[in-house]
């Protein structure tokens, strides 16, 4: 797979030179990153038995799909394994019901499927009060034992400890234990979701990553602010996103005359915007905003997957770590210069989606640091510890 692969990678090195595509190298970049996790996780979805004519049946129909046909792979792809994910959650966190439960109920018209959020806690909390969510009963298990029993089930789970990255800057990094193959979904991107209508909610706007290293961008622009989230929870609990800011934030009588103008002008809008959502803060997969970027002579292992979730799919959504900012289905925006308009809210023909972020495993890994690479942009001062892995994607990326 990984011979086959390498062909591909040159390939796609040779078609970014094209002049064809001079005008447009954005949506080159996310045409090649699409036909990537194509690969990676219709490799992976083939299992363990897959063999190397598989590769190369892979390899061609990347060749010949179109771009709306490989995302929908791989929506559903990573959605096959998103199930999987949580179904094991279930088996670890949701309580037994007793065979003499089960018969007493037999009489009795059939509950919904006692899963995630819709699992009761007691008859008195089955109509709960509209401004406050049910929270379903669970065992009591830690998050390291809920992380434990994952790798259990599924043969690996995520680890936070000190980086093995040499510089000063490293501090924590994300480690999977135990075992995953290429295509695997690592990590979920966990936080608070806002679309390009909601730019200007983001704590810091609009000097929004002075505070905060832990936002991330999608292709469509939507952002993923994950540092609420920190390293999860204990328990499985109403979350809106909420948190304080850091400690850090400059005063306002040390403020320079260009920080005070940006304050008045541009201060960050006030408003909550965020829906109340139950979601299990235990998730032993919710890091992925702990990956570190690669040192010199090391290569990635991780890229970012977009996942737009399918919000219908409500017995799922409690191990889904993000909530979103304001609307949370799909937008429509249009662009005049630097801001963003709504033109419109769902045509009603799609389900609507929350616009996520997973990690691929972009190798068979075990026991190792999760290695992502940022793509920083170059128009801008990039930090010390910062080595581009390939100079020419990060201008494609930002161009």
């Amino acid at each position: 797979m990984a011979a086959l692969f390498n062909k591909f990678q040159q390939a796609v090195g040779v078609l970014a030179k094209s002049t064809t595509f001079a005008k447009n190298p954005r949506q080159l970049q996310f045409e090649a990153d699409i036909n990537k996790l194509f690969m990676y996780t219709s490799y992976n979805r083939l299992g363990r038995e897959a063999v190397e004519t598989d590769a190369e049946e892979i390899i061609e129909m990347a060749g010949k799909a179109t771009l709306s046909e490989q995302q929908k792979q791989v929506q559903e792809n990573i959605h096959h394994q998103v199930e999987n994910f949580c179904s094991f959650m279930d088996k670890i966190l949701l309580p037994e019901v007793s065979k003499n439960e089960s018969s007493s109920q037999s009489t009795n018209p059939p509950p919904p499927r006692q899963s995630g959020l819709t699992f009761a806690v007691g008859g008195n909390n089955a109509f709960p009060a509209a401004d406050k969510p049910l929270v379903p009963e669970t065992k009591p298990l830690t998050l390291a034992e809920v992380s434990q029993r994952l790798m259990d089930q599924i043969g690996y789970t995520l680890e936070i400890k000190p980086s093995v990255i040499p510089h000063k800057d490293a501090g924590q990094g994300c480690f999977i234990k135990g075992e995953a193959d290429v295509g695997t979904v690592l990590a979920f991107y966990p936080g608070v979701i806002y679309s390009p209508a909601f730019y200007r909610y983001i704590p810091g706007y609009p000097k929004v990553d002075a505070q905060n290293s832990y936002l991330i961008t999608r292709y469509d622009g939507t952002v993923i602010n994950a540092q609420p989230w920190g390293v999860g929870g204990e328990s499985r609990e109403v979350w809106t996103g909420s948190y304080n800011t850091p400690s850090s934030v400059k005063r306002e009588d040390s403020l320079t005359g260009s920080d005070r103008l940006w304050k008045a002008l541009s201060k960050p809008l006030q408003g909550s915007g965020k829906a109340k959502e139950v979601l299990e803060r235990r998730n032993p997969l919710a890091f992925g905003h702990l990956a570190n970027h690669p040192p010199k002579e090391m290569a990635p292992n991780v890229m970012i997957c977009p996942y737009d979730f399918p919000l219908v799919e409500r017995d799922l959504r409690t191990y889904i770590p993000n909530v979103s900012f304001g609307d949370s289905g799909e937008v429509k925006m249009k662009r005049f210069g630097s801001f963003w308009f709504k033109t419109g809210g769902s045509n009603g023909l799609d389900a609507p989606v929350m616009k996520t972020m997973v990690l691929v495993a972009t190798r068979a890994l075990c026991d190792e640091e999760l290695l992502l690479n940022y793509r920083l942009s170059n128009s801008k001062r990039r930090p010390d510890w910062y080595t581009p892995v390939n100079e020419e994607e990060d201008r494609r990326r930002w161009s």
